[in-house]
Order: C-alpha cells, then sequence, then structure tokens
C-alpha cells in the first residue's frame, strides 16, 4: 500500500469518525470497506478496528465493540506507531469503564497516561490526555464522589481544548453533560443548566444528535426538579426527535423514563402507560446486551488464558525432562558411590583377612 492510498484510507477513517454519533451503521459499514481492502497494512487496520468499536459503543452494542478493540489489540504489537497504542489503550480503557470493570479500565488508562508523558510531541497528545482524564472522571464520579469527578471532567476539557490535531467538540460535550449530572447530584441546578447548555453547543459543533439529545434530558431533569413538567416533555420529545436515527438503547431507555415520570405527575395515564412500557422492554433489551458483553469479556480472558497456557507448555515439557535426567544422573551417581563403597568394603575385607591369616 503506498502513502497514496494509506493517505486516502485515513480520510475514509476520518469521515467514518465524524458519522459515529449521527449514523453509526454507516461508520460500521465503511469500516468493514476499509478491513477488506487493507490487506497486510497493520496500523490502518488498528485505526478501522478502533472505528468499528467505537461505532458499536455509540450503539451500545458492547459485545461487538469489545470484539473489534480486542482485534486491535490483538495486533498492535506490531505497530510501531506510539501515537496509536495509545489510542487503543485508551479505548481499552473506555470499554471497561462502560461495562463498569473499573480496576481494569485504569490499568489501561494509567498505560495509555504512561506513553503520553513519554511521547516527544505535546502538542500531539492534548486530546488523548484529555480523553483520558474524561473517563476517569466517569470512573472517580461511581466510585469515590462528584467533587472529584469534576475535577478530572475540568481538568480534561482543559486539555481538550488546547487540541490542534482534533476536534475536541465531542468528548467535551460528553464531559459538559457529565459535570452538569454531577451539579444535579448536588442540587446545584443553575450550574447543571449551564453545563447542559455548554454540552448542546459543542454536540452541535461534532454534528452529534445523540450527544445533543443527551445534554436535553438533562435540561429536562433540571425542568422535572423545579416541577416544570410541562417543559421537561418539550426538552424529551425533542430528544426523542433528535436522536431517532441513533438508536441508542441507554438514551432511549432514559427518555421512556423521563416521558413517563413527567406524565404521571400531570395525570396524563395513557401518555404514562405508553412511555412505562417502553421503558421496561428497552431496559430489558439492554440487560440482554449486557449479559451478552460480559460473557463475551470473559470468553476473551478465557481465550487469553488458554493461549499463555499453550505458550507456557514447552517451558513445562523442557523443565519436566530437565528434572527428569536430573534425577536419573542422581540416581547413577548414587549406584555409583554405592559401587565404590561395597569395593572399598571389599578391599578392607581382604586387608582384614590377609592379617587374621598372618598371626
Amino acid at each position: 500500500m503506498n502513502a497514496q492510498s494509506k493517505k486516502n484510507y485515513d480520510s475514509i477513517i476520518k469521515e467514518g469518525t465524524a458519522l459515529m454519533y449521527e449514523n453509526p451503521d454507516k461508520a460500521i459499514a465503511l469500516g468493514n470497506q476499509i478491513i477488506k481492502e487493507a490487506k497486510d497494512n497493520t496500523d490502518i487496520k488498528i485505526k478501522t478496528y478502533k472505528l468499528i468499536s467505537d461505532a458499536y459503543s455509540s450503539k451500545r452494542d458492547y459485545e461487538k465493540s469489545i470484539l473489534y478493540v480486542n482485534k486491535a489489540s490483538q495486533i498492535l504489537h506490531l505497530s510501531n506507531d506510539k501515537l496509536l497504542k495509545i489510542i487503543i489503550y485508551n479505548k481499552m480503557g473506555i470499554q471497561y469503564e462502560q461495562l463498569k470493570i473499573y480496576d481494569k479500565s485504569l490499568q489501561y488508562l494509567d498505560q495509555s497516561e504512561q506513553l503520553i508523558l513519554e511521547y516527544p510531541s505535546k502538542d500531539s497528545i492534548h486530546y488523548y490526555l484529555g480523553v483520558n482524564y474524561v473517563v476517569r472522571g466517569f470512573i472517580y464520579k461511581e466510585k469515590l464522589n462528584c467533587d472529584i469527578a469534576i475535577d478530572f471532567f475540568d481538568k480534561g476539557i482543559s486539555s481538550l481544548l488546547k487540541s490542534k490535531s482534533k476536534s475536541p467538540n465531542s468528548p467535551i460535550s460528553i464531559a459538559k453533560y457529565n459535570k452538569g449530572n454531577c451539579h444535579l447530584q448536588m442540587l446545584e441546578y443553575s450550574k447543571a443548566k449551564e453545563n447542559f447548555l455548554d454540552a448542546i453547543k459543542f454536540a452541535k459543533k461534532a454534528n452529534a444528535n445523540s450527544l445533543h439529545a443527551f445534554a436535553l434530558k438533562g435540561l429536562a431533569e433540571v425542568s422535572t426538579k423545579e416541577g416544570k413538567h410541562a417543559e421537561a416533555i418539550n426538552f424529551l420529545n425533542n430528544a426523542k426527535q433528535i436522536s431517532a436515527q441513533v438508536n441508542d438503547l441507554v438514551l432511549n431507555k432514559q427518555l421512556y423514563k423521563g416521558l413517563a415520570e413527567n406524565y404521571l405527575a400531570l395525570n396524563n395515564w395513557d401518555n404514562y402507560k405508553k412511555f412505562h412500557n417502553l421503558y421496561l422492554s428497552t431496559q430489558k433489551l439492554i440487560k440482554e446486551n449486557e449479559r451478552k458483553s460480559i460473557s463475551e469479556s470473559l470468553k476473551e480472558k478465557k481465550s487469553e488464558l488458554n493461549l499463555k497456557f499453550k505458550n507456557s507448555l514447552p517451558k513445562f515439557y523442557l523443565a519436566y525432562i530437565a528434572i527428569f535426567f536430573t534425577i536419573i544422573l542422581l540416581v547413577f551417581a548414587f549406584l555409583y558411590f554405592i559401587k565404590l563403597k561395597k569395593k572399598e568394603i571389599s578391599a578392607l575385607q581382604d586387608q582384614i583377612n590377609t592379617l587374621q591369616n598372618l598371626k
């Protein structure tokens, strides 16, 4: 593959990345086409596997997302591109955070951060450091508290805003949305609303419909807390319309839940039942997908352990053979020692007999 074709593939991958939230199915189709054509170009394959994994993450299909990020990870050792390794380790951290396997997530984030700190061109890694901090914010929000999480979201946003090599709008929107959620939990409604509005602004810049819809959902939650149920329903319906083509199950579940709660508050029983049933059916589907994803992750871990076991077998056999021959040598040495002693005893007995005969 020549430099021109590599450049073209990079351009197509960039195009797919832009479609990730608005039309993930198209991004997946582009990625699969590149994989068929990329042949033995390792770096292009790794980038494309990540694109497909990201698109499946956008669809909340974590089973397939893990499958493709693992494909990238399996050939990562063949690449000399340190920046690409940073990207994949970050992605692995994101993947395990989504599965709520936080220790494993932090392990990959630490590996990525170490490579970031060692990377010679600091201007080109602001984006990836920013993403790293934002994902840590998600984890600390769940494991520790919102104060610590907000600190990491702010660090992430600050680093992302310095990025010149890659558009930071989508991750900034995600960070702002999560900051808004933290302020909502802390009953700081004005700060929550401010962050949700910022999240919408950055989502629009990224043409990310699902992120736009999540931020609208956040505004609806503020309105619900303030008792403005009709306003909340308007935000939620707007979010549902914007994200209709995305088919994000987690987003849909939260939108249905919000609509059901607000219609219930307005004593609109028909709409309450309609959206409550949609909420329950979507929740069931999400649970099924999560079980499949965890199962796939466990299969991958089992496969890794089996591979390590197979790789260790030759060493085991060599050690076993070495021990066997060592034992044989010790046995022969022991028998030889016994034989020598018998000869010495026999010679000594002969001397005693000779002395006795002389007497």
